[in-house]
């Protein structure tokens, strides 16, 4: 029952969406990512929002938006990396989105992070990869080292803290989707970054698009 309801209520939140196409064959996967979400959550706090039964405000925090952000995807767009993917979202369902995107999440909770491998596993995401780590950590890695043409991140605040890895990871020209409830202060942006867009999400949310300079 949790499962066939779950398909309807989000096909039905997905029209909704604004500027949301996924085909159909990967709704099923959106609503399995969800399932395992709600089944790890009674044990772990992965999310706050009420998902078991999932209320429209999770389906479109977790699922929507997301899908809502393919629709900024450059056509040439490879590698993705998600900072502080805790319970998975943007960062799964932009992957099942948009499936030929590589994906790295960085995680530095060991707990979280296990949900995220599980979740790679049980969905079959095909270069995809957890890393369990905080962002500063990863700065001495030459593999990450503006290896990304997306870097996506939600509810981290915007300091140097978070700043310094994304100039890091992030290749000249390449985009960072900010995910938020609030407006994104135009002075706790770096020089290095202009506002290339922004897109309405539902409850008022919105996607800001970053380019970093070439």
């Amino acid at each position: 029952m949790f499962a066939r309801d779950l398909r309807t209520r989000v096909e039905r939140r997905l029209q909704k969406g604004p500027g949301v196409r996924i085909p159909t064959e990967n709704i099923d996967k959106l609503c399995d990512y969800f399932g395992l979400l709600a089944k790890w959550n009674k044990r772990l706090n992965l999310t706050a929002l009420t998902i078991d039964p999932p209320t429209d405000e999770a389906i479109d925090r977790l699922l929507v938006e997301p899908a809502a952000a393919v629709q900024a995807v450059d056509p040439a767009a490879v590698n993705l990396i998600d900072l502080g993917s805790g319970g998975g979202s943007p960062a799964i369902p932009l992957k099942i989105a948009v499936p030929r995107l590589k994906l790295v999440m960085v995680e530095a909770k060991a707990r979280k992070s296990a949900f995220l491998r599980d979740a790679i596993r049980q969905l079959g995401l095909l270069e995809a990869s957890v890393e369990n780590a905080r962002f500063e950590e990863l700065l001495t890695r030459p593999d990450l080292h503006e290896a990304s043409d997306i870097v996506s991140v939600r509810a981290v605040r915007p300091d140097r803290h978070l700043w310094n890895p994304v100039l890091a990871f992030l290749k000249p020209g390449g985009s960072v989707f900010w995910f938020g409830s609030s407006v994104l202060p135009a002075q706790s942006v770096p020089a290095e970054f202009v506002v290339a867009s922004t897109f309405p999400l539902p409850g008022n949310n919105r996607l800001v698009v970053l380019k970093r300079a070439g």
